[in-house]
């Protein structure tokens, strides 16, 4: 891997080549080595870079994307940032039909760059014409020259990992990594690491992160969608309430499905130990890791690696506020608050 020295020609030569970092006190009683892909290494902060750069060059590359054409895509933040980050330098319009679910800091921010930013509720089904999926394909439709990333370009979600993360993992492991933990939403980032990995080494165990009140576990067990399975749930950018054509399960050797509690303070625990500050989706990669080695998956000689989707800086309005995780009643008492601020007067 290449270092990034000098003059670069815009932000997003700085997409990709994340570095990997070894855990040293939250997985200290634990077998094996647990390494973690900082993906907040990242220009916009989160993995979803890799795929905004990759689509948008790809729809260039096609023809379909040209100058005065509008981008637009559904997002619970993270993507949805990385989009108009590419479209700022690219200079396209970006519209974002955003999931409630999100943040105001991660809404905010998608303002701040400049797109045009729809609302949507959360927990309504993906037919739904208020739904963000069906509020995209609406604003689609009606806006001339517009591009639906989510509509055209689905397979190169997994696409740009395949071509990009699972190369960097293989490569700074030296090929000795044993097992990916891998939150799923969309499924491009388990299914092109998953593929890659497994074209290297098919005994590399890919291991996915669910949440509860997600479809994903369940249809990825049965092939069979449980609508009994969908109820609201917090974590942002985990688990999905429909089948995404992104992802190949075949790739996925089994999920694990984690709690907003406990992603919350494992994601703080992480914060603490680690010095890593990563967001809630992060959390629960690092919760589902601590559950799948109590169930036996590493041992002595694994070589685990978990990818840290995120930062933490968005979502200093939920799970690194004490006052929020006292309202979702995470905390027992305030006392369990990670530090106390002391006024001077």
């Amino acid at each position: 891997m290449k270092k990034h020295k000098g003059i670069t020609n815009s932000i997003l030569d700085l997409v990709g080549e994340t570095p990997l970092i070894r855990l040293n006190t939250i997985t200290a009683q634990l077998d094996g080595q647990f390494l973690v892909k900082y993906e907040a290494y990242n220009p916009g902060h989160s993995m979803k870079d890799r795929i905004a750069i990759h689509i948008v060059e790809e729809a260039e590359r096609r023809g379909i994307l040209k100058k005065g054409s509008t981008v637009i895509e559904t997002t619970s933040g993270n993507t949805g940032f990385s989009i108009a980050l590419v479209c700022i330098i690219k200079g396209y319009d970006c519209i974002l039909a955003v999931n409630s679910k999100a943040s105001k800091g991660k809404i905010n921010m998608l303002k701040a760059m400049g797109a045009k930013v729809y609302v949507c509720p959360p927990n309504v089904s993906a037919d739904d014409p208020r739904s963000y999926y069906e509020v995209a394909k609406r604003l689609h439709r009606e806006t001339a020259d517009s591009v639906y990333i989510n509509q055209y370009f689905n397979q190169l979600n997994s696409e740009a990992h395949y071509l990009s993360t699972g190369p960097e993992i293989w490569e700074q492991t030296e090929g000795k990594v044993t097992h990916v933990v891998v939150a799923s939403g969309t499924g491009g980032t388990i299914s092109g690491v998953g593929k890659f990995l497994k074209e290297k080494n098919p005994n590399i165990k890919v291991l996915g992160v669910d949440a509860f009140g997600s479809i994903l576990k369940k249809f990825h067990e049965t092939s069979e969608l449980d609508v009994k399975e969908i109820y609201p749930y917090r974590i942002e950018g985990l688990g999905k309430n429909l089948v995404p054509t992104a992802t190949d399960f075949s790739v996925i050797d089994v999920f694990e499905k984690v709690t907003d509690e406990s992603s919350a303070h494992r994601a703080r625990e992480l914060a603490t130990t680690e010095g890593l500050f990563t967001g809630y989706t992060s959390g629960a990669v690092m919760q589902a890791t601590m559950q799948y080695a109590k169930q036996g998956h590493f041992d002595k000689d694994s070589v685990v690696v978990l990818i840290l989707p995120d930062h933490g800086s968005r979502y200093m309005e939920k799970i690194y506020s004490d006052d929020w995780m006292q309202e979702q009643g995470f905390f027992d008492t305030q006392k369990f608050a990670q530090a106390k601020i002391e006024i001077i007067k």
